[in-house]
């Protein structure tokens, strides 16, 4: 009768697992690669759903603050997470960083085939460079500190055309709707990106460190689901797929 009952308890569990409402999860644009991976190895581990939406870190921060029905955040900066938490949008104590990324000078434009690819940034003549937006996206942030470090950025302004977020801005040099462009360092290292015709990486020390922060929302407070998902992500399997993906990861 007792092993009756526990099958009975079980087959329960494993119901309201089957159809538990999946975990939303909202993604900077560079990260949604490794995300969609990382989802579909934390749902076969736990058999929690994870849905997965992606925008810019601005937008998807504006819309958390404007109560979209987000359950964890994947942040490609700090700055974000820790506004959330301040506001109680986000949940105290379940930030943390769990990736670190880069910046990288890119181009398929066959005419500067084996050329000095920031030697072009001095004199891009008809050229456009393409960055993140700085206003919404981090790595448009640390795209606009780096040519400030440089002295460029009075030099190629009136040559930018802006990315509503890194996707986009991977899009218009891939196009050729831009001739260079600053693109995540995972980005470059797609090998569905044809091949470039010069690449340059971008010094860490020439912008402030493009930490990746993730946190639990306020929705979120009492679902094991997605606190299971950020424990997940410091596990040693989450942690290879990032590296994997051009990451850094912290210590």
């Amino acid at each position: 009768m007792i092993s009756r009952r526990i099958s009975v308890i079980l087959l329960a569990v494993l119901f309201v697992n089957a159809h538990a409402e999946p975990i939303t999860v909202a993604v900077a644009s560079n990260f949604a690669r490794p995300a969609q991976e990382l989802a579909m190895v934390y749902e076969e581990s736990s058999g929690n759903a994870v849905r997965i939406t992606t925008a810019s870190t601005g937008k998807l921060y504006a819309q958390i603050e404007n109560g979209a029905p987000f359950d964890v955040l994947l942040a490609a900066d700090e700055q974000r997470p820790k506004l959330l938490e301040l506001s109680g949008s986000g949940v105290a104590g379940t930030r943390f960083t769990y990736a670190i990324g880069s910046l990288v000078l890119w181009s398929r434009d066959p005419t500067l085939a084996s050329s000095d690819c920031v030697a072009q940034l001095h004199n891009l003549s008809e050229r456009r460079l393409a960055i993140a937006n700085p206003l919404t996206a981090p790595y448009g942030v640390a795209a606009k500190e780096f040519l400030e470090a440089a002295k460029l950025w009075d030099t190629v302004k009136p040559h930018l055309v802006y990315g509503e977020n890194i996707s986009q801005t991977l899009h218009f040099v891939v196009s050729g709707n831009a001739g260079l462009g600053l693109i995540a360092g995972s980005q470059a290292m797609d090998t569905r990106l044809p091949e470039p015709t010069c690449r340059w990486s971008v010094p860490a020390s020439t912008h402030k460190a493009l930490e990746h922060q993730a946190i639990l929302l306020r929705r979120a407070f009492e679902n094991e689901a997605a606190a299971g998902f950020l424990s997940f992500l410091r596990a040693d399997d989450a942690r290879q797929v990032i590296s994997t993906y051009g990451y850094e990861i912290p210590e």
